[in-house]
């Protein structure tokens, strides 16, 4: 029901500023716009959670033969969860995320960078903290949250077309608040959303693994390669940053001012405090350090294929 809550309030504050700004922008008429636009996306996204996100950042839905499905129906079938979907996304930037609107129809998703640089130990304790956010159904906030992130940003942009309206609730004024105030209302959004939602994950996740160590692990390995690799894609739109195990605009000194992740030395200290206590046994066994997609993994892959393990369809495909 908290999970619930948190919906509500996030829904009805994207209302209040999309009312704002069609205000801003456009006086009454134009508020009255932007309450019928928010009602639109409100259904949008809970119709469509998840998919918008998955489809901005090219997924690809990998077959059960696939080594990253496997890990995860180990998780799921361990935890009694519902098995979600599981994608790739090419980038090589290490990084992963969860969307849907809940446990029943929820995706995962890891970059091709994570699955390079990881073994598979480490990509347990990801997915595993990715499907507590599932477990937890914060998948759904933060998909609505990406989604009017996204809109409000884009009233700047309006911003650029209407500010000569003679309509506009406040003039030049209005305009002027407009293109700066919106953009920075959308990174805000994303620190909506409490940043102990990550801990909860983190400590859900060792749990589902059963070996906190190895979501420590991966985390340290993620900070790295995250300051490390540009996202392109993250960059653009920052709104969707918070959806990421790790904070994927952290190659760019100023989006530290907006940060929507804890410090990742924190979340890898209490890890490590977990793991003291630890007594549930591993999901998977552990797995070497070469990464689960090596270039020795590789071999008869073609370019920019998602390797599988051992499928004859293709190591990658849509259904």
């Amino acid at each position: 029901m908290t999970s619930y809550f948190k919906t509500a309030l996030l829904l009805a504050a994207m209302t209040a500023i999309f009312m704002t700004g069609g205000f801003l922008l456009a006086g009454q008429g134009g508020m009255l716009v932007a309450l019928a636009l928010a009602a639109a996306m409100n259904l949008f996204a809970w119709w469509n959670s998840g998919a918008t996100v998955l489809r901005y950042y090219k997924a690809q839905e990998v077959e059960a033969s696939h080594s990253l499905h496997r890990i995860v129906s180990e998780l799921v079938a361990r935890d009694g969860m519902p098995m979600p979907k599981v994608y790739v996304i090419e980038n090589p930037q290490p990084n992963a995320f969860a969307t849907g609107r809940g446990p029943g129809n929820a995706a995962v998703a890891a970059t091709t960078g994570l699955l390079r640089l990881m073994n598979e130990s480490e990509v347990a304790g990801v997915m595993a903290h990715e499907l507590a956010h599932v477990k937890n159904r914060d998948t759904l906030i933060m998909t609505v949250t990406a989604t009017f992130a996204g809109a409000i940003s884009m009233l700047a942009n309006f911003a650029l077309f209407f500010g000569g309206n003679r309509n506009s609730g406040l003039g030049i004024v209005g305009t002027i608040a407009m293109m700066i105030l919106a953009p920075m209302a959308a990174m805000l959004v994303q620190m909506a959303i409490s940043r102990t939602r990550e801990y909860d994950a983190d400590r859900g996740g060792a749990e589902i693994c059963g070996n906190p160590d190895w979501l420590a692990d991966a985390l340290e390995k993620l900070e790295a390669g995250s300051r490390r690799i540009d996202n392109p894609a993250a960059e653009n739109n920052p709104a969707t940053a918070h959806m990421f195990i790790i904070n994927p605009l952290h190659t760019h000194q100023r989006d530290k001012l907006f940060s929507t992740h804890p410090s990742t030395a924190n979340r890898v200290a209490k890890l490590r405090e977990m793991s003291g206590n630890s007594t549930a046994s591993p999901v998977v066994t552990p797995a070497t350090s070469r990464g689960l997609w090596s270039p020795r993994r590789q071999a008869g892959t073609g370019r920019g294929s998602v390797p599988g393990a051992g499928s004859r369809r293709g190591p990658c495909s849509r259904k």
